[in-house]
């Protein structure tokens, strides 16, 4: 099986210890997103639903840039700081994901980043 690592300048960079996206087996998988501007490197928001906003646009980009969408989306993890934003972050989610949401699972972040409220992986049909 082929890997292709995919990346694109109109998503917020990631770190040098993985990639933005992997295209493997007629999926791709997207790395933990976070509401990080492309252009700035600085985080986006102060809300939970401004934070879950730009991590949608940037996995959107991501997957655009994989040949996929948003639409495609089979499965997602959204990772919280603080378990109260639960409902707020669902209040976002539904904008995005209006009608038959894709799987999705939840955790807690495991280290603070100061004003980072959420990180969101998916994976979806290449």
């Amino acid at each position: 099986m082929q890997r292709h690592i995919i990346y694109t300048p109109r998503a917020a960079k990631p770190p040098p210890t993985y990639s933005q996206a992997v295209r493997a087996g007629g999926l791709v998988f997207v790395s933990g997103t976070t509401p990080h501007d492309p252009l700035t490197g600085e985080i986006v928001g102060e809300t939970i639903q401004e934070q879950t906003r730009q991590c949608m646009r940037n996995i959107r980009w991501i997957l655009e840039c994989a040949g996929s969408g948003l639409e495609r989306i089979v499965s997602t993890t959204v990772v919280l700081a603080d378990e109260d934003d639960a409902a707020g972050m669902n209040e976002e989610w539904l904008r995005w994901f209006p009608s038959a949401p894709p799987a999705r699972q939840g955790a807690k972040l495991p280290i603070r980043v100061p004003g980072l409220k959420v990180s969101i992986a998916a994976i979806a049909e290449a």
